[in-house]
Protein backbone atom coordinates (compact mmCIF):
# COMPACT_ATOMS: atom_id res chain seq x y z
CA UNK A 1 0.00 0.00 0.00
CA UNK A 2 1.45 3.11 -1.22
CA UNK A 3 2.03 5.97 1.48
CA UNK A 4 -0.18 8.88 1.30
CA UNK A 5 -1.17 9.86 4.76
CA UNK A 6 1.11 10.43 7.86
CA UNK A 7 0.59 11.66 11.30
CA UNK A 8 3.41 13.33 12.72
CA UNK A 9 3.32 13.66 16.56
CA UNK A 10 6.12 16.03 17.75
CA UNK A 11 5.30 18.66 21.06
CA UNK A 12 8.38 20.77 19.00
CA UNK A 13 6.09 23.28 16.67
CA UNK A 14 9.40 23.71 14.68
CA UNK A 15 9.64 20.48 13.94
CA UNK A 16 6.21 19.66 13.04
CA UNK A 17 6.38 23.01 10.99
CA UNK A 18 9.87 21.28 8.79
CA UNK A 19 8.60 17.99 8.43
CA UNK A 20 5.11 18.72 7.53
CA UNK A 21 6.73 21.14 4.26
CA UNK A 22 8.80 18.57 3.30
CA UNK A 23 5.72 15.79 3.28
CA UNK A 24 3.58 18.23 1.98
CA UNK A 25 6.01 19.60 -0.47
CA UNK A 26 6.38 15.79 -1.86
CA UNK A 27 2.96 15.16 -2.01
CA UNK A 28 1.90 13.99 1.48
CA UNK A 29 -1.46 14.25 3.10
CA UNK A 30 -0.04 15.56 6.68
CA UNK A 31 -1.44 15.47 10.11
CA UNK A 32 -0.22 17.12 12.87
CA UNK A 33 -0.45 16.53 17.13
CA UNK A 34 1.56 17.69 19.50
CA UNK A 35 1.00 14.08 22.14
CA UNK A 36 0.79 10.77 22.60
CA UNK A 37 -2.61 10.89 23.95
CA UNK A 38 -3.82 12.24 20.67
CA UNK A 39 -1.78 9.95 18.34
CA UNK A 40 -2.76 6.91 19.97
CA UNK A 41 -6.95 8.18 19.09
CA UNK A 42 -6.10 9.80 16.12
CA UNK A 43 -4.45 6.46 14.89
CA UNK A 44 -7.78 5.19 15.10
CA UNK A 45 -9.53 7.89 13.87
CA UNK A 46 -7.70 8.59 10.58
CA UNK A 47 -5.81 5.83 10.26
CA UNK A 48 -2.82 7.07 8.52
CA UNK A 49 -0.13 5.29 6.20
CA UNK A 50 2.79 6.17 8.44
CA UNK A 51 3.39 7.71 11.78
CA UNK A 52 6.75 9.97 12.69
CA UNK A 53 6.52 9.44 16.46
CA UNK A 54 8.82 11.81 18.49
CA UNK A 55 10.38 9.66 21.70
CA UNK A 56 9.95 12.69 24.26
CA UNK A 57 6.80 14.65 24.86
CA UNK A 58 4.31 15.40 27.87
CA UNK A 59 1.69 13.44 28.91
CA UNK A 60 1.82 9.64 27.20
CA UNK A 61 4.93 9.54 25.61
CA UNK A 62 6.40 8.36 22.00
CA UNK A 63 7.41 5.28 23.43
CA UNK A 64 4.38 4.34 25.39
CA UNK A 65 2.11 5.45 22.11
CA UNK A 66 3.94 3.57 19.94
CA UNK A 67 3.41 0.56 21.92
CA UNK A 68 -0.48 0.98 22.33
CA UNK A 69 -0.79 1.56 18.47
CA UNK A 70 1.77 -1.17 17.46
CA UNK A 71 -0.45 -3.51 20.22
CA UNK A 72 -3.61 -2.83 19.08
CA UNK A 73 -5.55 -5.23 16.46
CA UNK A 74 -6.98 -1.89 14.38
CA UNK A 75 -3.80 0.08 13.98
CA UNK A 76 -0.52 -3.13 14.60
CA UNK A 77 -0.45 -2.86 10.74
CA UNK A 78 0.67 0.96 10.56
CA UNK A 79 4.52 1.63 10.62
CA UNK A 80 5.90 4.17 13.13
CA UNK A 81 9.39 5.51 12.84
CA UNK A 82 10.85 6.90 16.39
CA UNK A 83 12.41 10.19 15.39
CA UNK A 84 14.91 10.90 18.11
CA UNK A 85 17.63 12.92 19.16
CA UNK A 86 20.93 12.40 18.32
CA UNK A 87 23.33 10.07 20.06
CA UNK A 88 20.23 8.43 21.77
CA UNK A 89 21.13 4.59 21.01
CA UNK A 90 18.98 3.76 23.77
CA UNK A 91 16.06 5.78 22.50
CA UNK A 92 16.29 3.84 18.76
CA UNK A 93 16.52 0.66 21.00
CA UNK A 94 13.55 1.32 23.14
CA UNK A 95 11.57 2.42 20.09
CA UNK A 96 12.08 -0.59 18.04
CA UNK A 97 11.06 -3.06 21.40
CA UNK A 98 7.95 -0.70 21.38
CA UNK A 99 6.71 -1.82 17.82
CA UNK A 100 8.31 1.16 16.09
CA UNK A 101 9.16 0.08 12.01
CA UNK A 102 12.60 2.63 12.33
CA UNK A 103 13.96 5.47 13.57
CA UNK A 104 15.08 8.83 12.29
CA UNK A 105 17.64 11.11 14.19
CA UNK A 106 16.70 14.76 14.56
CA UNK A 107 17.43 17.33 12.84
CA UNK A 108 15.64 14.59 10.55
CA UNK A 109 17.32 14.62 7.46
CA UNK A 110 15.12 15.12 4.60
CA UNK A 111 17.21 12.70 2.31
CA UNK A 112 16.52 10.08 4.59
CA UNK A 113 13.10 10.12 5.51
CA UNK A 114 12.05 10.24 1.92
CA UNK A 115 14.00 7.24 1.57
CA UNK A 116 12.82 5.58 4.44
CA UNK A 117 9.49 6.52 3.49
CA UNK A 118 10.05 5.14 0.04
CA UNK A 119 11.20 1.88 0.70
CA UNK A 120 7.65 1.31 2.65
CA UNK A 121 5.58 1.37 -0.69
Amino acid sequence: MPIKKILVVDDSPTERHFLGEILTRNGYQVVMLESGEQAVQQAKDIMPDLILMDVVMPGLNGFQATRQISRDEATKHIPIFMCTSKGQETDKIWGLRQGARDYLVKPVDQAELLSKISALN
